[in-house]
């Protein structure tokens, strides 16, 4: 699968998930979506994944599962996942190529299609 299809993770989320994982032994991975909610429409769904469903999309950076189910994956398909930290707090950005425009709090966004 090429880059634009895939979704990544910078070194730094890797280190940031890598961490989750240790402490959710069950966890396959992480599993990322979306769903119609926040001010702008859609909104990012971040949990663990505890199992792998048959229409599931799995990508792997630096040894981190990432798992997106197909109806999410139009949705965040060249999205680069980072965890920015600034002082005490860290984040997670998404870098995605297919929203059309973010709310002020960067919680939601808006793409062409809606689930």
């Amino acid at each position: 699968m090429n880059q634009q299809q895939s979704i990544t993770l910078t070194n730094t989320a890797v280190a940031h998930f890598q961490k989750m994982l240790q402490s959710q032994k069950k966890a396959l991975g992480i599993r990322f979506g979306v769903k119609n909610a926040g001010c702008s429409g859609m909104a990012y769904v971040i949990e663990f994944a505890l199992e792998i469903k048959n229409d599931d999309q799995k990508f792997e950076t630096a040894g981190v599962q990432v798992i997106v189910d197909q109806k999410s994956l139009s949705f965040l398909k060249g999205t680069e996942i980072d965890c920015v930290q600034q002082g005490l707090n860290a984040y997670l950005k998404f870098n995605n190529p297919n929203i059309k425009g973010e709310c002020g709090c960067g919680e939601s966004f808006t793409a062409d299609e809606q689930i």
